[in-house]
């Protein structure tokens, strides 16, 4: 079982393995909205709050659920900006399950429970997902930033309400929509494959400020598709930008190559 979990939860939480999206549509809040086609300039207002960092690292307590069993683990995340996505899995007593390394060229996975190894060049995950998925989605995903390869696009609009905005768009056949505070910093994320049920939905909470780095303290991940339904929950309890890190990932004769 354990086999399986992290198998396919690393993927779908990495991959956007698929989830039961809501219509794209601007919701109903009952506050004054206006859409409007969006401007460079109002484009330009939500890249500008992105987050400009050359490193990230951090350790967040995270519950994975995953069809109907639930596992505690720890999750240690570091991104070099633009190289690299390193990710650890601890369980109980902080013994390291399962570690991953994406690059804009490969996705490796290592299972230390079952002592086994993926290596794979990076589309290999448009096996679970739209060609549209890029590194920079992924990396963008984990820090909270708007894609601005998704806004870069003529099909886009924009609704104001008083005090959010929300952006829908659709860009090579992937169907989006941001939900973005009054500090342009988005708390709601989804994106889904047109005419498919694949997709994913993120929730950004607890924004706070960490050396100026408006961060938030909390994430939550719903993923559904195909039979597997995953939904994770991430509390950073240390988050730091700009620091030295480093990404280990050597492996030994022992582990058996999956393919």
């Amino acid at each position: 079982m354990w086999n399986k979990y992290i198998y396919l939860g690393l993927i779908g939480l990495l991959f956007f393995a698929s989830c039961k999206t809501k219509k794209i549509a601007v919701p109903k809040t009952g506050k004054p909205v206006e859409t409007t086609d969006v401007s460079n300039a109002t484009i330009k207002s939500f890249e500008l709050n992105n987050l400009d960092f050359h490193t990230f690292s951090g350790r967040a307590k995270t519950r994975v659920q995953m069809n109907k069993e639930s596992h505690d683990v720890t999750a240690n995340v570091r991104v070099q900006r633009d190289k690299a996505i390193w990710i650890s899995v601890t369980a109980i007593l902080g013994v390291e399950v399962a570690r991953v390394m994406i690059t804009p060229d490969s996705v490796k996975i290592l299972n230390k429970l079952q002592g086994e190894y993926i290596v794979k060049p990076f589309n290999y995950i448009y096996h679970y997902t739209n060609k549209g998925v890029t590194f920079a989605t992924l990396q963008d995903l984990l820090l909270a930033n708007v894609s601005s390869r998704l806004l870069r696009t003529d099909q886009v609009q924009v609704a104001s309400a008083t005090d959010e905005f929300i952006v829908v768009g659709l860009k090579d056949e992937l169907a989006y929509q941001y939900r973005i505070n009054k500090e342009n910093r988005p708390f709601v994320f989804s994106l889904q494959e047109v005419g498919a049920g694949q997709g994913l939905e993120a929730y950004y909470q607890d924004y706070t400020k960490t050396n100026g780095y408006n961060f938030p303290q909390g994430l939550t991940l719903n993923i559904t598709g195909d039979g597997f339904v995953m939904k994770a929950q991430l509390s950073y309890n240390r988050v730091a930008f700009n620091e030295e890190i480093e990404m280990p990932f050597s492996v030994s004769g022992r582990y058996k190559v999956i393919n």
